[in-house]
């Protein structure tokens, strides 16, 4: 949950004062290691479960606020967005049943959640990036009513500026620009915490970093964002884009992303990240300090140490090091942060038991896995993993070039079974869980393969944006039924989806994919270019993005009536277009765009947000619509 009593900085006397708090936090740390101060008895586990609120068209719902407060249950909690939320699992001890009740819990929780939410006509849904999620619905407006949350955007954008731009490439290419760090509220994730023996903190680090790779590539579950197909875990790239504080120069300095995989191996202790992040990053907030830590010690008192988990909690380092008190005693975790949330409860604990088996079981299995592979191979392996899953080539221990199936059966469900049985996790459960991971990997049926298999189906029959739609009512079907990924079927469009389509908004139905020309372009281009297409309306723009102009098969019919010869003087198409077409907005309803279309008597509707021509809608788009209607309507008899 991190520190919610927040605030930037409101002058350098401020900072100063929480920086003087950050340096005696690290030195009170590096005493409670050298004394013995943590609890290395026991190892506990416990876990983040995010979700996405959705309303009954599948798409997000700001509603987690009024669900919260009516719910009042101390384990539900914000998150960024008011269309997300957070359930805090219990800590428990690491053994016997321990993952089997870690799932009745979630199981139970969001049972309950979702019994609240539908008092407001929404519901709860385990993803990693919602396929519905538009760009309107990361506007400001959305940003959960929290000082932390405001106080965090107020410090990322007073280092980079209010312009945050997104390129992924994947099947798809992305780039756009937004005016905030709510891109980051499209990722949620299941959050997995392993509580480490002190003295082992480095070599357990080091595991985790070592296995963060092929763990994701078992189990990525998020390959589209805003429409287009983008990496196997797309929640990598738009995580590390969204809060990058860097800016660009023209010098060629290296600055380090606040979303990172780190830069090295640890050698001694957990101090080495937490010095490093001190000198790499600047204080985002900082939070009122009363205690005096030393003083604390030399009491007998666990401390808190604030300062140095406020600053912890603003870089996202994807195996996060977490100080923390359990019972009056302080403890260590790693919080492994790459794991989807869903696609449903049982691929979640799956990829959480395949995780905490191979930390486990490497502890015994390696001294030291820093002289088995270099930390490039690892980061890179990470990268790959994030982009390409399942179908990445590794690079692993001695350099050994091995595929992620091949690594994954041959090598790593082995060494998990192992981890669970010397933590004495009950058989049932390691039969159970690393047998979903045997089963997914062995079909190739990740949660991404199974919506870009479904996605490439259904596109062929429908558009796109009814397609997400799709995508996102299947895989909330197959999860309140907690069947593992690979045992879904692929979605139909027959299936009877109930979608209420006058709520649904331009933006979600207009094509996005235009041909255009410029006012000076001759008509004959415009012509060859409507056959070439197949296409009746050609949008005429200049040569900033702005809407001029509209022709129509129509007047090109009415153009080429009175032209008898091919050489005579090409004409530009400003002479012939329309100069104020009829257009829409894209938060208009499809309601009204309907409305717009009979009242004109026209077939087609360009899309502006001021003057931008930013899409398009015909006749033809309702088609689909129709279709749909039609569909779900023969469904129900």
């Amino acid at each position: 949950m991190g520190i919610q009593s927040v605030k930037t900085a409101k002058n350098q006397r401020q900072i100063q004062l929480f920086e003087q708090h950050l340096l005696q936090d690290v030195r009170a740390m590096e005493r409670m290691l050298n004394e013995g101060w943590f609890d290395d008895k026991e190892t506990r586990i416990g876990a983040e479960q995010e979700l996405c609120i959705i309303d009954k068209n599948y798409r997000p719902a700001p509603l987690s606020m009024e669900i919260l407060k009516k719910a009042n249950n101390p384990n539900f909690t914000t998150e960024f967005a008011k269309f997300n939320a957070e359930i805090n699992l219990t800590p428990r001890p690491f053994r016997k049943s321990c993952l089997r009740d870690m799932e009745e819990e979630i199981s139970a929780l969001l049972l309950e959640f979702a019994k609240v939410a539908r008092k407001f006509d929404v519901e709860p849904l385990l993803i990693g990036i919602l396929p519905t999620m538009r760009k309107f619905d990361i506007t400001m407006d959305n940003l959960t009513p929290v000082d932390r949350y405001f106080a965090l955007c107020k410090a990322i954008n007073k280092l980079r500026g209010d312009v945050y731009e997104l390129r992924i490439r994947g099947i798809d290419e992305l780039i756009m620009k937004h005016d905030s760090p709510l891109l980051e509220a499209c990722n949620t994730g299941f959050q997995v915490h392993l509580q480490v023996n002190s003295r082992d903190f480095a070599h357990m680090y080091n595991i985790a970093q070592a296995i963060t790779a092929p763990v994701m590539a078992a189990a990525v579950s998020a390959p589209i964002l805003f429409g287009k197909r983008l990496w196997k875990e797309t929640r990598i790239a738009l995580f590390q884009q969204s809060v990058d504080t860097r800016t660009t120069s023209d010098h060629l300095r290296e600055f380090s992303p606040r979303v990172t995989f780190g830069n090295k191996w640890l050698d001694k202790s957990i101090l080495e990240i937490y010095k490093e992040d001190i000198v790499r990053y600047r204080i985002l907030l900082s939070t009122e300090v009363t205690e005096d830590v030393m003083e604390k010690i030399d009491s007998g008192e666990v401390p808190e140490l604030k300062a140095l988990s406020v600053h912890n909690s603003t870089i996202y380092r994807w195996n996060r090091p977490c100080y923390g008190i359990t019972e009056g005693k302080a403890h260590l975790r790693i919080e492994n942060r790459i794991l989807p949330s869903g696609p449903s409860v049982i691929d979640e604990m799956a990829n959480a038991a395949f995780w905490l088996g191979l930390m486990n079981g490497f502890r015994h299995e390696i001294k030291d896995v820093t002289k088995l592979m270099e930390f490039d191979t690892a980061r890179t392996n990470f990268a790959n993993a994030a982009q390409h899953g399942l179908d990445t080539k590794f690079t692993w221990f001695n350099g050994k070039k091995v595929s992620a199936p091949k690594l994954i059966l041959k090598e790593l469900v082995p060494i998990a079974e192992k981890g669970l049985k010397y933590a004495n996790i009950d058989s049932r459960d390691i039969d159970k869980y690393l047998g979903v991971i045997r089963e997914r990997v062995e079909s190739g049926m990740t949660g991404s393969q199974w919506m870009l298999n479904s996605y490439s189906k259904l596109r062929k029959e429908t558009t796109n944006e009814d397609v997400l739609t799709i995508l996102t009512a299947s895989t909330l079907k197959n999860q309140k039924k907690n069947t593992p990924v690979h045992k879904w079927k692929p979605p139909k469009l027959d299936d009877g989806l109930k979608v209420d389509h006058h709520t649904l908004l331009v933006e979600e139905f207009m094509d996005r994919d235009l041909f255009t020309v410029q006012p000076d372009d001759i008509v004959s281009l415009v012509a060859e270019i409507m056959d070439w297409q197949e296409v009746r309306y050609v949008a005429v723009e200049n040569d900033k993005g702005d809407l001029v102009g509209l022709t129509t098969s129509r007047m090109l019919l009415r153009h080429f009536n009175g032209v008898h010869r091919f050489d005579q003087e090409p004409v530009p198409v400003k002479t012939i277009m329309t100069r104020k077409p009829i257009t829409i907005a894209p938060d208009a309803t499809i309601k009204e765009a309907m409305d717009k279309l009979q009242k004109h008597n026209i077939g087609c509707l360009p899309v502006v947000k001021g003057k931008r021509l930013i899409g398009i809608i015909t006749a033809n788009s309702f088609l689909y619509i129709t279709k749909r209607l039609l569909l779900g309507s023969k469904k129900s008899k």
